[in-house]
């Protein structure tokens, strides 16, 4: 399971993390959020020592999605050293996730 990040762990899990963070923000009513929550579970996982894989509920935290300007889900940014490396709105295929978070692990 993704981590849970919320607008109270945010600066701590996120922005204050040694390693990348992929977020996906989400919501439990949001259909192409459903595809991608398996993928995103599954990249925990795989990248389990070398990037935080997470997950903010966009209706229990909207602090956090109105400060990144999250108007669309599922919206994914790809965070390193505390700022926005990259990001991917809507349903993805898992390697073109895989192949943004794999560009700033080095």
């Amino acid at each position: 399971m993704a981590v849970e990040i919320t607008d109270a762990n945010f600066e701590e899990v996120v922005l204050n993390s040694k390693l990348p963070v992929l977020v996906d923000f989400w919501a439990e009513w949001c259909g192409p959020c459903r595809m991608v929550g398996p993928v995103i579970d599954e990249m925990h996982t795989e990248y389990e020592g070398k990037a935080i894989i997470g997950k903010v509920n966009v209706d229990e935290n909207p602090g956090v999605s109105a400060k990144f300007g999250v108007r669309n889900i599922p919206t994914i940014l790809f965070i390193k050293n505390g700022e926005v490396a990259d990001k991917s709105v809507g349903a993805v295929p898992k390697a073109q996730l895989s192949s943004k978070l794999d560009a700033i692990l080095n």
